[in-house]
């Protein structure tokens, strides 16, 4: 037989989101490969005179811009000698082994060259570096850090939306702009909101870099990481910087108290057509160095707005975690990316984050979306508002700590309308645009920003330009709220402003933590090495994490309920042996009693009647029986068979599970089941009646129609186990199997 058309499955796999991604084979001339490209740079290393003189094959002569500075900053050169004299894979070796502490294998890699650098980590699986990153992460506990942007632009919901943040736990908060000339507005409403979710929440907002530092001069800010790298000349170029430039922006931001990171990731330069035929990875390492040279905080890297570049190819999830656990490794603080959106796929998605979530990173992701995606400014967010209990049920999974608690709705509501009201308070204190009370009470309920009134944009766009312009300070933003009667808020508000005088947040992976005391890599260290060491999630964090809101008290499930009003069983002995054709309808224990509605909240009233009218149509005699000495519905029902006349049976879980059961079957074996009892409905248990007495009698029946429903375990196993429980403790070996009378009163 000839097939003349493409197989089905085929098709429908066709139809799958994640064949919506574009793949492509590796290509090295265009850069368009993630790690070992043939044309990668080998490691060597010569130094003359305390100076380097060769790197990764080239001589001092044909250094471009990024070697020199490497060499001159990223190098130590008192490391250098012993760490490029080891094998790249002991080295490898090293990151994993929780016998090696992580000072050692920092120390080591201080003095690699980027080639070198690229060679360890292509002796590395994904399991392996994920090993190796809960060792490398600088600050002990692991955190993340939330987008707050909306496209109305408004402030009341950004206010809102990052007052909800702190209150998530996220120990930073980022926002961007539409129009660029709302920055001001963005960053002020960011500022204000965050601390009243949380005290302590830094905060940045992400556009052009001059006016980064101008709004972060003004105490708008307390954080930056736009401050990009790239790992060739051209594409430095392009942005007409140096890693110079980039080392001088730096220093501006830490000279005024301002926590920074540089931004990189696998894919920019391949994108910006400058990969040069070299892999991604190692143009990445040439940007972490750069990164570690300038004496920055740390990197928001992991390819980023890029991801879908470098996911296209062979091994480009494997060289984003490389790229993450390099930094780490060079001492840098980590913001690990999986904030752009990475793939159509809700798995692909989830795998890759399960990369950095597992071992954890500084921040797992730079920047988990608080609203809608519709409403993220940055291009789409890889996880945003409607993700947050997926985020919370995976960390409940697996004991880990994602950087986010559960919240209760009430305190969300809270939180929302005080941080609404508290920048409604400062404009209006500060003279800028009214924010209605309208603004304000869709701030508090609103998913999305269409459930905000529009703003005049031309007045707003004015007044963040009188502000900008204007010698107005955070200081006047927490006079404003101080005498608006937010003294809590402008408190914290000031706290940020003296803790940029102390600067004790510039240290490596700094964050603050309620009360404002930082920590970081410096004080509260990774001391992972190995088993019963480094973050635990335990105590107060751990129960914090598993008191999900919407969990269940199995208490209450337990518990038995009042018996139905609708039915009457009333014991009249114990049951005897049959004689003639007959179905004996043998019930659970906690029938009608402790229990009286099945999974499929039908009525055990309902239920037996429609089971015995089953019977009655077909003409024969029934009789219903309580067996008391087991739970188990085969047992239930085969204990009925031996007692009836014919040998047949029905036997019925509180629950709703029945069967029709047979004399001399065995145990597990039966003539017909219905198991699927969230599935049944009332004609289900007639045709199971009308079934039982044709079998009785010696009639063919029909099986009873079954509809399959493959979630249905998902939703109710535990209802089932509870309820089965309920069940089982109503068990009395003592009572045998009692004949019951039956009233439907």
């Amino acid at each position: 037989m000839t097939v003349t058309s493409g197989s089905k499955r085929f098709e429908k796999l066709r139809e799958r989101d994640i064949n919506k991604e574009v793949f492509v084979s590796e290509l090295p001339d265009l850069g368009l490969i993630v790690m070992d490209s043939p044309t990668d740079p080998k490691p060597s290393l010569r130094i003359s005179a305390g100076k380097v003189v060769e790197m990764d094959e080239r001589r001092e002569s044909e250094f471009d811009a990024i070697d020199r500075f490497i060499a001159k900053h990223a190098i130590n050169l008192e490391q250098a000698e012993e760490a490029m004299a080891m094998g790249s894979l002991e080295i490898a070796r090293m990151l994993v082994d929780i016998n090696v502490p992580q000072r050692r294998v920092m120390d080591v890699f201080s003095g690699l060259t980027p080639a070198m650098i690229a060679e360890v980590m292509s002796h590395l699986n994904v399991v392996e570096m994920m090993m190796a990153m809960q060792k490398m992460r600088q600050r002990k506990m692991p955190a993340d850090q939330a987008h707050v942007t909306n496209w109305k632009e408004n402030p009341a919901l950004l206010a809102a939306d990052a007052a909800e943040a702190g209150l998530r736990g996220f120990a930073e908060e980022e926002t961007t702009v539409r129009v660029a000339r709302m920055a001001p507005f963005s960053a002020l409403s960011l500022l204000v909101g965050s601390q009243v979710g949380r005290p302590g929440v830094m905060t940045q907002i992400s556009c052009e870099e001059a006016l980064n530092l101008r709004l972060a001069m003004k105490g708008l800010a307390t954080y930056a990481e736009t401050l990009s790298v790239y790992g060739t000349i051209p594409s430095f170029l392009d942005g007409d910087d140096t890693p110079w430039s980039k080392g001088i922006l730096a220093s501006a931001y830490a000279s005024r108290g301002i926590k920074s990171r540089f931004t990189s990731g696998s894919g920019s330069e391949a994108l910006m057509g400058y990969g040069l035929g070299w892999s991604m990875l190692y143009l990445e390492i040439r940007c972490i160095l750069m990164v570690k040279g300038a004496g920055s905080q740390g990197v928001q890297n992991g390819s980023i707005s890029c991801i879908a570049l470098p996911e296209s190819l062979p091994n480009g999830v494997r060289g984003v975690l490389a790229e993450n656990l390099v930094a780490a490794a060079l001492g840098l603080e980590v913001a690990a990316g999986n904030d752009a959106m990475s793939s159509h796929s809700q798995m692909r998605k989830t795998a890759k984050l399960m990369l950095q979530l597992l071992p954890g990173t500084d921040f797992v992701t730079s920047g988990h979306s608080v609203m809608p995606r519709k409403d993220n400014l940055f291009g789409g967010g890889n996880f945003d508002a409607e993700d947050m209990d997926d985020w919370l049920v995976i960390q409940r999974d697996m004991q880990v700590n994602g950087g986010l608690k559960p919240v209760r709705e009430a305190d969300v509501l809270r939180v929302r309308e005080k941080g609404a009201k508290a920048i409604q308070a400062v404009f209006r204190d500060m003279g800028f645009p009214e924010i209605t009370n309208e603004e304000v009470a869709a701030a508090i309920t609103a998913f999305s920003s269409d459930d905000m009134p529009d703003r005049n944009s031309v007045e707003d766009l004015a007044a963040a330009d009188a502000f900008l312009e204007s010698d107005k300070t955070a200081l006047d933003v927490v006079a404003a709220l101080a005498r608006s009667g937010f003294e809590d808020v402008a408190e914290s508000v000031l706290e940020m402003q003296r803790q940029r005088v102390l600067g004790d947040y510039l240290h490596t992976s700094a964050v603050f933590d309620k009360d404002f005391n930082v920590l970081s890599a410096v004080n509260t260290p990774n001391d992972y090495e190995g088993p019963g060491t480094g973050y635990r999630v335990e105590g107060e964090t751990w129960d914090a994490i598993r008191a999900l809101p919407q969990a269940l008290d199995p208490l209450a499930l337990v518990e038995g309920e009042a018996p139905d009003p609708n039915l009457s069983l009333d014991p009249v002995g114990q049951a005897a042996e049959g004689t003639s054709p007959e179905v004996v309808v043998a019930l659970g224990p906690a029938f009608g009693s402790v229990m009286n509605q099945t999974l499929a909240d039908l009525s055990h009233a309902d239920v037996l009647r429609a089971i015995l009218d089953g019977i009655e149509g077909e003409g024969v005699p029934w009789r219903v029986v309580k067996v008391w000495h087991g739970a188990d519905v085969a047992d239930i029902g085969l204990s009925g068979a031996r007692l009836s006349g014919s040998g047949i049976g029905i036997g019925l879980q509180s629950k709703g599970t029945a069967l029709i059961h047979k004399k001399g079957l065995a145990p597990l074996n039966n003539l017909e089941l219905l198991s699927m009892a969230p599935n049944l409905t009332l004609e289900s248990y007639r045709a199971l009646g009308r079934n039982a007495a044709c079998y009785a009698v010696g009639r063919a029946p029909s099986p009873v129609p079954m509809k399959v429903d493959n979630m249905a375990r998902l939703r109710l196993i535990v209802h089932t186990t509870l309820l089965h429980h309920r069940e089982v403790r109503q068990i009395d070996e003592n009572r045998g199997i009692e004949e019951l009378k039956v009233t439907f009163p």
